[in-house]
């Protein structure tokens, strides 16, 4: 069977990875409209499943466990996984290893679209005073960057080799609110990340597009017009919460959260045993 990347919402079968995770909590009430089914995945068990959606505990480094969740769908958001700073070994399995079975799986199944959430983490050690673009060189900020880069690498390898079309999103930082300084550049709403999901779905000849995960934010430090095609019009912006933060106690000059695109990312580690 051939799974299709162009079906319509009535009939479009999601597989969503992650899903007892933050993002992955949001994105099942969200992305409801946009999908017949929702299948749920995480290391634990989500939440019971409500109509339209079925639960299923993997273990992202089980390829076997992997391949059979992916079977049935037409699309996969990869949000599983780790999604903070953490030693290698604990990046490897779930990150790493993970998203290998994932698209293998794809290929065995026919599934030719992935949404991948990618990390402004894969260019953290870029200034802030750098404004960069899809092309620049990344410069991944500790092992959870690492574990992005390559998975957009193996993007790349199974468009070229496969035709599997995939969107990798680089989320800045996604919650209901920017929480510092660095979050008013960085920020994207869970409004504008469902956009960007939805966009990347529906979008014809994708290929490997990469796109910078941001709201309509007062300074940015990222270039999205490489992924123009998306469409992308983002509906929310940091600027009124720009009070709040600037109330909170500066940071250092020096400090990585003031000099980095990566923030305290950059610092993290190394994660050696005592």
């Amino acid at each position: 069977m051939t799974a299709s990347s162009t079906a319509a919402p009535s009939s479009r079968r999601l597989l969503l990875t992650g899903a007892a995770g933050g993002l992955g909590k949001v994105l099942r009430q969200t992305l409801k409209p946009h999908a017949s089914l929702l299948r749920l995945s995480d290391i634990v068990e989500p939440q019971a499943p409500q109509e339209n959606e079925e639960v299923v505990v993997c273990d992202l480094a089980d390829k076997a466990a992997v391949d059979q969740l992916v079977k049935g769908v037409d699309a996969i958001l990869h949000f599983g996984g780790v999604s903070v700073e953490r030693p290698f070994e604990e990046i490897l399995g779930p990150n790493i290893s993970g998203t290998y079975h994932i698209y293998e799986a794809a290929r065995r199944h026919g599934v030719k679209k992935v949404i991948f959430a990618s990390s402004n983490h894969v260019v953290g050690f870029y200034k802030q005073s750098e404004t960069i673009d899809a092309l620049a060189p990344r410069r991944p900020d500790g092992y959870y960057g690492l574990s992005k880069s390559y998975g957009e690498d193996l993007a790349t390898f199974y468009f070229d080799r496969y035709g599997i079309e995939t969107l990798s999103i680089r989320i800045g930082s996604s919650f209901p609110e920017p929480q510092n300084r660095r979050m008013l550049c960085t920020w994207l709403s869970y409004d504008d990340l469902t956009q960007l999901i939805v966009k990347g779905l529906e979008t014809p000849n994708l290929g490997h597009t990469i796109v910078y995960g941001m709201s309509d934010n007062p300074t940015v430090w990222w270039d999205n017009r490489l992924a123009a095609h998306l469409g992308y019009e983002p509906k929310d912006g940091s600027a009124r919460f720009v009070d709040k933060v600037e109330a909170q106690p500066p940071v250092a000059a020096d400090d990585p959260a003031a000099l980095y695109h990566g923030g305290a990312f950059t610092a993290q580690g190394p994660f050696e045993e005592a």
